[in-house]
Formats: C-alpha cells, structure tokens, sequence
C-alpha cells in the first residue's frame, strides 16, 4: 500500500512540475477574481445566484432537448422532473436573485468544506515539494470558513457569500501560484 501511495505522489508531483505554468496562470486568475469578490461582495452574491440560475436554465434546457422523442428510454420520466426543476430552478434564481442566497450559502458551506478537505488531501501528497504548507493552509482556511457561514447564514448571506467566496479564491490562488512558481524556480 505504501509502494502505491508513493507512486501516486511521484505521479502528482510529476505533473504539478510538467504543468507548473497552467497552474500558475489558474493561480494568478483566481487571485484576481478574488479581489474583484472582495471589494464588491454584494455583486458577486448576487452574481453568483444569477449565473447559477442561466446554469441551470441551460442544463435543463439542453437535457430536455436530448429528451424530444425518448418516451420510451428507460426512467424518461424521472429525466423529465429533473429538466422540469432544473428550468424552475434557474427562473426561480434569475427573478428573485436574493432569495436564492441562502441557497448558495447553503452550497457555499458544502463546497468550501469540501474544496478545503480536498485541498488538505493534496498538500499531505505534494508533502516533499517546498512550501507545501501554503496549500495546506488553503485547505483548512476552506474548513474553517464553513461553520463561520453556517452560524451568520440568515443576517449576512446577501454580502457573506461575495466575501466568503473571494477569500477562498484568493487563499487557493495565492497558493496555486506560489507553489507553482516555486516548482517552476527549481
């Protein structure tokens, strides 16, 4: 088991080296957008409920376009409720963006804790590169932030979620810029 994990680690390192630039310009990007997040929190909620709403407008409507004259495959009903709620969905979020922000607090939450754990699992397998403590920390700053927004949701879900959401693109991208940059030295 351990011959495996090594060899998986090797694996991740290899391609952090050979794809150090994409990392670094996806590092510089999400650091950008950070910022833009923070500054102007309440636009980026309401943003981020409003993309989600075409999002789910389009997916529903490309799925329901996939179902024109499949009756007869298997479970096309239950196809049809999700294209049914997808589209409700999305219409719902683009005519009343500020209800649908504690819906995305409440996917804020699971992402974050997620992006966080997953983000910790990467650092302890890039553990040997240097300053591989700095995505490490973008991890459990990600799990940390989900009971902080889990505890505010009704009062500051309209600016939190901006906010929220631009700290954690600016700790993940700082991290994914300094570590490639770092690969990219040596």
């Amino acid at each position: 088991m351990d011959a495996a994990a090594e060899v998986f680690r090797d694996a991740m390192r290899q391609t952090v080296k050979r794809y150090s630039l994409w990392y670094l310009v996806e590092g510089v990007l999400l650091v950008a957008a950070g910022i833009l997040a923070v500054i102007f929190p309440v636009i980026s909620s309401v943003g981020v409920v409003v993309l989600l709403g075409w999002l789910l407008i389009i997916s529903g409507a490309l799925q329901g376009i996939g179902l024109v004259g499949a009756r007869h495959v298997p479970h096309f009903w239950l196809q049809l409720i999700s294209v049914i709620l997808a589209v409700m969905i999305g219409l719902l979020f683009l005519r009343h963006p500020g209800n649908g922000l504690l819906t995305i607090t409440l996917l804020l939450i699971v992402f974050f804790m997620i992006e966080g754990i997953s983000k910790v699992v990467f650092a302890l397998t890039i553990r040997p590169f240097p300053n591989w403590g700095w995505v490490l920390g973008s991890g459990l700053i990600g799990i940390l932030l989900s009971p902080i927004l889990w505890i505010r949701i009704p009062v500051t879900a309209v600016w939190l979620i901006g906010l929220l959401l631009g700290m954690e693109l600016l700790s993940v991208g700082a991290a994914i810029a300094y570590l490639a940059w770092q690969v990219r030295k040596s």
